[in-house]
């Protein structure tokens, strides 16, 4: 008598949004294998399970998540998947709204809703897997999440509304699990969180983000550690100690500042001035003469006017960041910001971030052409094309520059550092040669 098999389940988990999602669909995974599941991440192959992890951050990342929502829905309704389930910011911010409009989706879940997706699953929560988590990244980086939620009152952010107040990770739990990524091979961790500075205000009751990354530093296997989404107000600068002190800690800090008229960081609700800011960045650079600063700023806040954007960019010609992004404002609702008009012109708003990103190109030029002739210490991140594609301590993956090493002259191998000597220079990459 033959017996009918029953097919396996398949998950493929969709990550969409920033690193700290990426971490939350890294934790799903390790639950969902050390449960037996087969598991994919982005993955073309057939799955007849789908988890899409959500970003409700922005407008744009709002309607990248709906449309992905849909497509699979669509999907499902066409017989291609059995379930399909939705979590992350998105859901956990507009769940109500979603499950109406969007009814195809077996269930919705929030930011700190894991145990539950998985008992839908039937699945359990292992306790014994935190720490032990599987990475998406390539194995020789990995984000360290060190903690949830944020406790900052900056008007336009819905952020606290879908991640909750602050939470701070125990340091001996963040030392095992970089104990666990190490043995694995990763070299590099990027440490992420909503806010690092405040890191161990509610745990120890004070910040103790320089005592982490002493104990980081310690991990052996771990070369570079690199620091995240830090909160200029109320910098705890003795971080720039342990910088200078401890050569795991990379010289590099992303500082998202937002903006620099005081009028603007006002209705911002930022908690700094720009002169708070210019003696902030002044002492970080006295500290680490080589320190590499990332920032991201917001333009077409609401009242932002023409000569507020000025004042901006002159900020940004004198500061010279390393690295800078640019965000357009997006009204979002139930922020303190809502209750403001959103009076500046969506294409107001695109010029400005154009015109702030044309003064960055010209300074990210200036300083990548000063590091022809240079040997830079590179860790190679993948082969791509023509090319061995590598970053520097200076640079963080996805959103900073690139050091390329042409594959038909020189052999690097990914994963691992090599010293580079820099030929060329572009606005956003470096190419060099093998030492």
């Amino acid at each position: 008598m033959k017996t009918k098999t029953l097919k396996r389940d398949k998950v493929n988990v969709i990550t969409l949004g920033c690193s700290k999602n990426i971490v939350d669909s890294e934790n799903l995974i390790t639950q969902l294998r050390g449960n037996d599941f087969e598991v994919v991440h982005d993955s073309e192959e057939d799955a007849n399970i789908v988890i899409v992890n959500t970003c409700g951050f922005i407008d744009l990342a709002k309607e990248e998540s709906v449309n992905t929502i849909l497509e699979y829905a669509a999907v499902k309704q066409a017989g291609g998947i059995d379930k399909l389930f939705v979590t992350g910011c998105l859901s956990q911010r507009y769940k109500d709204d979603l499950e109406q409009e969007i009814p195809e989706v077996d269930a919705y879940f929030g930011t700190l809703e894991l145990p539950g997706l998985l008992a839908r699953l039937n699945a359990d929560y292992k306790h014994e897997l935190i720490g032990e988590r599987w990475i998406t990244t390539p194995q020789h980086f990995a984000y360290l999440k060190i903690a949830e939620g944020c406790n900052r009152t900056c008007s336009f952010c819905a952020i606290p509304l879908m991640r909750g107040g602050h939470v701070s990770r125990p340091i001996e739990e963040l030392v095992k699990e970089a104990q666990s990524l190490a043995r694995r091979g990763v070299k590099e961790l990027m440490l992420i969180a909503q806010e690092l500075t405040y890191y161990g205000l509610d745990l120890y009751k004070k910040r103790e983000l320089p005592r982490l990354l002493e104990a980081l530093a310690d991990v052996e296997g771990i070369e570079w550690i690199r620091l995240h989404y830090a909160y200029p107000s109320k910098f705890p600068r003795e971080i720039f100690e342990v910088m200078a002190t401890r050569p795991e800690i990379c010289n590099y800090l992303d500082m998202p500042l937002q903006h620099a008229n005081n009028a603007v960081l006002d209705r911002m609700r930022r908690q700094i001035t720009r002169e708070e800011t210019v003696e902030l960045v002044e002492y970080a650079r006295q500290q680490i003469p080589d320190i590499a600063i990332r920032t991201t700023m917001l333009v077409g806040f609401p009242g932002e006017t023409e000569a507020e954007f000025e004042d901006l960019c002159n900020f940004v010609r004198e500061m010279r960041f390393d690295r800078l992004g640019v965000f357009q404002y997006s009204h979002e609702e139930d922020t303190r910001a809502y209750d403001l008009e959103d009076d500046v012109p969506a294409e107001v708003k695109a010029g400005r971030a154009n015109r702030l990103m044309e003064i960055q190109q010209e300074i990210s030029l200036e300083k990548n052409q000063a590091k022809i002739g240079r040997e830079l210490r590179v860790l190679f991140d993948r082969k791509e094309g023509e090319y061995f594609i590598g970053r520097t301590e200076s640079d963080s993956p996805e959103v900073d520059n690139e050091v390329l090493v042409p594959a038909a002259k020189h052999y690097v191998r990914v994963g691992d550092f090599a010293r580079i000597r820099i030929t060329e220079a572009t606005e956003y990459d470096l190419y060099g040669e093998p030492v």
